[in-house]
């Protein structure tokens, strides 16, 4: 079963930044100086490219005597921190450093937790336990990070790091008691009195994942539409719900694409930030299967609103319509149309396997392209129609694998022991993205609320590169998501709303 939604719209601004008296801290709600620095640190919010510069000095985080500039909110419950940081400049002492930082209070000497990244490269948690005692380290096993993330799981807090492109390392401590509400924020610390050092972080998420009683496909937190250019992995938060938003659909207009939100389907025009619903007459209870046509005069939606709640596909005209049934069976997925309009691919569960299907987009009799054990999924046509790409998880994992358009020549694309989903090639037919879960995600489910990257990898083949860590799932990316000029994806991320 793939996922619907329940929604209330908003635009991301209004939810996420918070306005102070001469100041926008974003996400933040304050900044300050802890402990009795020589020179006043700074931070600034960018909000036209939601990214953070900070300045500071302080001659320590270390000891009993905290020093540093930091920007917070106060937190409870659990949560995921993390950022792209990077300290300006060669700096003067080796150890300056900036971070995550979890603290019980503001006092010099409280007790709390920092993802910290030092000056020399050293990537370290650090964490206090008490005011009279000294701060620990535990180092992780790489240099130079510049992904930092700090998540807290009760009285644990995980760090995770890695340099851009890479998978994370981790350390973590357990029964560390910084108390239910934390200060949570960035940080940076000159280790020089005298000093006053920069630092920039980018794709600054605070992340609240659901309670760990939720029930899949009842229970829902909130979606972050989000736009990456995927050359610098820097992204933007464009659209947000308190509840699920799934699926950005983006290949025919720079500035406009389409997602679901409670069985409905919705344009988003980037200029104005402005939403129009698409009229899909009696076809209400979308999922987050649509495919626009390569010519953009055609669409094509997966819908239970009929079947006794099985999923049907129906095309009708790009801008609304009446829907016309394409398959007799049910459920069916749509996930591909091919260039030349004639047909379209689709996954589809028959005699309790999910296998991959293809149709005359006109309708007709359906043409099984796979009949392997377990799940096939997510199929799409590269733009010259020469292959269809999918996600199958017949060799143990989830991988990427290809087909020739008739079902033949299958052969697999990806090859490590993540579970790969959801393959979309570029216009130019020379890429392919896709999100990728930890083995520890069942390879045949339809997982949601996940850590998760989103890879990039040339089509020719290759190791693929992560360009974005994701808290998501798999209404993340799960239709063709390119931007018509190839230089960005539109994808989902998901977290509870903070409570402002």
């Amino acid at each position: 079963m793939k996922l619907r939604t329940k929604v209330f719209l908003t635009t991301i601004l209004s939810v996420l930044v918070i306005t102070t008296t001469g100041q926008n801290p974003g996400v933040f709600t304050n900044h300050e100086d802890v402990g009795q620095t020589k020179s006043a640190g700074e931070t600034f919010y960018d909000e036209e490219n939601q990214s953070y510069i900070m300045s500071g000095s302080g001659e320590n985080i270390w000891g009993q005597k905290d020093e540093f500039q930091y920007a917070y909110r106060k937190m409870a419950r659990d949560f995921i921190l993390r950022a792209n940081v990077k300290l300006v400049g060669e700096g003067v002492d080796p150890h300056r450093k900036i971070g995550w930082m979890v603290r019980h209070s503001l006092e010099v000497n409280s007790p709390c937790a920092a993802a910290t990244v030092h000056g020399d490269g050293l990537i370290s948690l650090q964490t206090r336990s008490n005011p009279n005692v000294d701060m620990e380290t535990l180092t992780l096993d790489l240099s130079g990070a510049d992904v930092i993330q700090l998540e807290r799981q009760g009285n644990t807090y995980i760090m995770s790091a890695a340099k851009m492109g890479e998978r994370f390392f981790e350390q973590q401590v357990s029964a560390l008691e910084l108390g239910d509400e934390v200060y949570v924020g960035l940080f940076i610390c000159a280790h020089n009195p005298d000093v006053v050092e920069k630092a920039t972080f980018h794709n600054v998420r605070i992340i609240v994942p659901p309670k760990a009683d939720y029930v899949p496909y009842q229970d829902y937190i909130g979606s972050h539409i989000e736009v990456m250019d995927v050359t610098n992995g820097n992204r933007k938060m464009v659209y947000s719900a308190e509840n699920s938003l799934q699926a950005p659909n983006w290949m025919l207009d720079d500035n406009i694409f389409t997602f679901q939100s409670d069985g409905l389907l919705y344009d988003f025009d980037l200029r104005t930030s402005k939403t129009t619903k698409i009229e899909t007459d009696s076809a209400t209870n979308n999922n987050n299967d649509h495919v626009y046509s390569f010519d953009g005069k055609q669409m094509g939606i997966s819908d239970f609103s009929g079947e006794g709640g099985s999923s049907v596909i129906y095309t009708l005209p790009r801008n609304g319509g009446t829907p016309k049934r394409i398959t007799p069976n049910s459920p069916s997925y749509l996930h591909g149309w091919s260039p030349n309009g004639k047909d379209l691919v689709y996954t589809a569960v028959r005699n309790d396997t999910w296998n991959i299907f293809k149709i005359p987009s006109k309708g007709g009799q359906e043409i099984q392209l796979t009949n392997t054990p377990g799940l096939d999924d997510g199929p799409e046509y590269t733009p010259d129609g020469k292959y269809i790409y999918f996600n199958s998880n017949r060799t143990g994992t989830c991988q990427i694998w290809r087909m020739k358009p008739d079902g033949s020549d299958p052969e697999q694309v990806t090859f490590d022991e993540l579970n790969d989903w959801f393959p979309h090639i570029s216009p130019d037919g020379k890429w392919i993205v896709f999100i990728s879960f930890p083995r520890s995600v069942d390879s045949g489910q339809h997982p949601f609320y996940k850590h998760t990257y989103i890879r990039l990898m040339p089509i020719t083949g290759g190791e693929p590169k992560i360009i974005g860590y994701v808290y998501g799932g798999q209404g993340t990316m799960n239709v063709p998501n390119w931007s018509p000029d190839g230089k960005r994806i539109a994808f989902v991320s998901n977290s509870a709303f903070l409570n402002f």
